[in-house]
């Protein structure tokens, strides 16, 4: 055992002998419930202009953890939710029953305390103790301090840590449910609805990517958790919902670092009528709506750069890019066989089984993604690695596809949906032959959703969006798991 680990132990026996006293006395230290008639944010602006060394004789009632003890007792910090109540309490005026439970009291503890409304005479608003309620003895203690919580693993494991020491992870938190919730009002007023469709899927589809794999017993079947939505929501196309949008969870069986988590958050759009242009206008009003609403500016600081988020944002194809910082046109380029030989003058590791578009895909990631700080839409990309989308109307080596860039990091694809039954069959053939030469990241043949297709697709246009990198992004957070509540961790 370690001297910190012995001296936890130490403090968790005599926590576990103060519980024992305070049942011995007949308190329910972990009682059913209790109502609060304050917080720490309705007291500071009600009271705001209550003056120095003045007692009201409003009597209120407010609950929280204890993160402080002072003086004996006589001042104590808690906190709610909404920030720190300071509790006062005195021997000349409180009663000996409450004096008496000052004894069994402890950083961690969470408490109710009835009292007086008072500011003393430094100036701090506080409650002057009449009754106080313990609600939830601690056994454990709380970091220390003046340190905090620093140790990273500590701080994802055990996140409720996390949260209590460090009042920016429970805000960031917080700005989570505001982004999610603000891009989900503003799909509802665009007249999407909001759907629900598998996480375990019988074919793995939808995006290229390697999946989890599990098990149903009753149906004695391996099935797939979903890597994409996407399928699925084109079904609900075909049937005829004008527009559809998801927000959920999605899981992919790769590497783990600070853009990539196990599980993630997606939202996917598809609505009847529209093309990748579309996809663009909506990408940046999600954008600048989620910005605005959690940060009140489009203006963002990350990583020492300064990014404004308002649209419209530059639109460059991907051989525009290639061209202007390797100086090759791509769109020159015929043979599979010169493309290769190309990338290996650029420096650029390629296998042989790749094709003009890989090869163009590869040299854009490796030579121009980080060079795209500003919001940038990253359009017309090869057919070959784009199964989903449709041929561009100019191009027949392109399709009509973007990607968006910022901070250098890829926040949303996004499609005209290929809606061609025929050419969707030959894109999954495609794909399933790469598959069979050992690309476990590519598409599986969907035999029913080609045959939703056959019954009518209408155009339509599709965007995918990381929700977790855009958190980072409006949080200024460079890591995804700080941004995630519970982050995927290595088993101890």
């Amino acid at each position: 055992m370690t001297e910190n680990q012995n001296a936890g132990h130490e403090q968790r026996q005599v926590r576990l002998s103060k519980l024992k006293a305070l049942e011995a006395k007949g308190i329910n230290a972990y009682p059913q419930i209790y109502r609060p008639t304050a917080t720490a944010a309705s007291l500071a602006e009600k009271y705001a202009d209550l003056q120095n060394d003045t007692q009201t004789q409003d009597i209120v009632s407010v609950a929280g953890r204890v993160r402080a003890i002072r003086n004996s007792g006589m001042f104590i910090d808690i906190y709610d939710s909404t920030g720190k109540v300071q509790i006062y309490t005195s021997k000349e005026s409180s009663s000996a029953e409450l004096l008496e439970m000052l004894d069994y009291l402890d950083v961690g503890d969470i408490i109710g305390v009835e009292g007086y409304v008072k500011r003393t005479k430094r100036g701090e608003l506080s409650v002057s103790s009449l009754k106080m309620t313990m609600l939830s003895k601690a056994l454990l203690p709380l970091p220390e301090k003046y340190h905090g919580l620093t140790d990273t693993d500590t701080k994802y494991r055990q996140r409720y840590l996390d949260m209590i020491m460090n009042p920016e992870t429970t805000t960031t938190l917080v700005k989570r449910s505001q982004i999610i919730t603000a891009i989900r009002s503003l799909l509802l007023n665009e007249g999407l609805l909001e759907v629900e469709t598998p996480l375990l899927h019988v074919i793995k589809g939808g995006a290229t990517a390697k999946p989890f794999i599990t098990h149903h017993n009753a149906l004695d079947m391996d099935l797939f958790l979903r890597v994409a939505p996407e399928l699925y929501l084109k079904r609900l196309i075909v049937g005829g919902m004008h527009g559809v949008f998801e927000i959920g969870r999605n899981f992919r069986n790769e590497g783990i670092d600070t853009r990539h988590n196990p599980e993630f958050t997606m939202m996917e759009v598809y609505r009847q009528y529209n093309d990748y242009t579309d996809m663009m206008t909506l990408f940046e009003k999600i954008v600048e709506t989620a910005a605005l609403t959690v940060n009140g500016t489009t203006v963002v600081e990350i990583d020492g750069k300064t990014i404004d988020l308002k649209g419209p944002y530059p639109r460059k194809t991907m051989a525009e890019l290639v061209l202007e910082h390797t100086g090759v046109d791509f769109m020159a380029i015929e043979t599979d066989e010169e493309a290769r030989a190309t990338c290996e003058k650029l420096g650029v590791a390629i296998d042989e089984r790749m094709d003009w578009g890989h090869c163009l895909s590869t040299v854009f990631e490796e030579k121009c993604e980080h060079h795209l700080v500003q919001p940038t839409h990253v359009i017309d990309h090869p057919k070959s690695i784009s199964p989903l989308t449709k041929e561009h109307r100019d191009n027949p080596r392109l399709v009509e596809r973007f990607e968006t860039f910022i901070n250098t990091w890829e926040m949303c694809n996004a499609y005209s949906e290929l809606t061609n039954p025929i050419d969707q069959r030959e894109r999954f053939e495609d794909q399933v032959k790469e598959r069979e030469a050992g690309d476990d990241e590519a598409d599986m043949m969907d035999e029913d959703f080609v045959t939703a297709l056959e019954h009518g697709m209408p155009p339509t246009g599709g965007l995918g969006v990381g929700i977790d990198r855009l958190i980072m992004i409006l949080t200024s957070n460079l890591s995804i798991r700080d941004i995630i509540a519970f982050p995927t961790m290595r088993k101890k």
